[in-house]
């Protein structure tokens, strides 16, 4: 039972540091807007693996 756990340990440790790949690059931002119509806020946050990203953002207009 120890053995197979400092396995899956071992695995994880080598694909947290990008030996099986590229790392995950992960990102993050917030932006604050004062114009005509009100001030604006957002947020967001996306992870890149090599070329490709992904990431998702939220934006509140008051």
């Amino acid at each position: 039972m120890i053995r197979r756990g400092l396995w899956l340990l071992g695995l994880a440790v080598l694909a947290g540091c990008g030996v099986d790949g590229e790392p995950v690059r992960p990102s993050a931002g917030a932006s604050v807007g004062v114009g005509t119509g009100g001030v604006s806020t957002g947020v967001s946050a996306g992870a890149t693996i090599g070329r490709v990203g992904v990431g998702v953002g939220v934006g509140v207009w008051q």
